[in-house]
């Protein structure tokens, strides 16, 4: 596996690999990686792609109250599970690689941004669709994979691609969980034993509220405080949001007729963690 904190380098070897027809196939990080993150990667390797991974904990993205310098990092230990999944790429930049004078060019999202995370963190989809848009000029990928966990983020980052006319297909990938149901994320290491196992209640709840849908129910406001009852009756989390949503544009719902988005956002201790499932219209009866 070849490593590289530098644009210019990374290029020509990607420059390289195109000249072979090689496709190429970008799988972007945060680092401090775990089974979701490689199961991006197997997902990847699977289309024949050679395949670059990114390593970069994008300021852009965090607000004023958020604790940068607290998001977890560990490269060497990233570099080598990498490693062991056959990554042919590791692109790991500075801030000054990736930013060396301050931005004033951003990627806007228009009102994929005002709901959900976006209401919460506000900039924070800005951040990451602008960071995300430099990683696709400065790798050039066929493809670029992204984890259905951060669903309201694949969904910008589609719509971004579709917008702007870039040739790249975007590949949504299930989320990848725990034994117990619970979602997995770089996050979760944060949580203290107790705050990890209330933590639970995210996925019963969404498994319970699908499960309500299919069996006739279709008023989303109940569905959302069915969710609501259950977070507060099992566990110390704080609610940021419990919303259904369209499932292909975020817009809201009130009668669920088309496939919807089932999303949370939920506070245990310090650590927020997300959390969502995706229902279609055909398990509706």
């Amino acid at each position: 596996m070849k490593k590289t904190s530098h644009i210019p380098e990374l290029h020509d070897w990607i420059v390289a690999e195109k000249k072979l027809g090689r496709r190429i196939g970008l799988v972007p990080t945060m680092g401090y990686l775990h089974r979701g993150h490689l199961t991006l990667i197997e997902h990847a390797k699977q289309t024949g792609a050679f395949v670059v991974v990114s390593i970069f904990v994008n300021p852009l993205q965090f607000g004023p109250t958020e604790d940068l310098s607290r998001y977890p990092r560990d490269l060497e230990r990233d570099a080598r599970l990498l490693e062991d999944a056959g990554v042919d790429i590791l692109f790991h930049p500075t801030v000054e690689e990736m930013y060396p004078r301050p931005t004033v060019t951003f990627v806007e999202v228009g009102e994929l941004d005002q709901v959900l995370c976006g209401a919460a963190r506000p900039g924070h989809f800005r951040g990451v669709a602008t960071v995300v848009s430099k990683l696709f000029h400065i790798v050039e990928p066929d493809m670029a994979f992204f984890g259905q966990k951060d669903y309201q983020q694949y969904l910008i980052i589609k719509r971004m691609v579709s917008d702007l006319n870039l040739r790249i297909k975007i590949c949504a990938v299930p989320i990848v969980r725990e034994e117990d149901g619970l979602a997995m994320s770089s996050r979760n290491v944060f949580l203290k034993a107790e705050e990890r196992q209330e933590a639970l209640v995210l996925s019963r709840s969404l498994q319970e509220a699908g499960e309500n849908l299919r069996s006739g129910q279709r008023s989303a406001r109940e569905i959302e405080a069915q969710i609501r009852a259950r977070i507060h009756r099992e566990s110390h989390g704080v609610i940021d949001y419990v919303e259904v949503r369209d499932a292909e544009d975020l817009s809201e719902v009130t009668d669920i007729k088309r496939p919807v988005l089932l999303a949370l956002a939920v506070r245990f201790g310090t650590t927020r963690l997300i959390d969502n499932k995706v229902v279609e219209v055909d398990t509706i009866v």
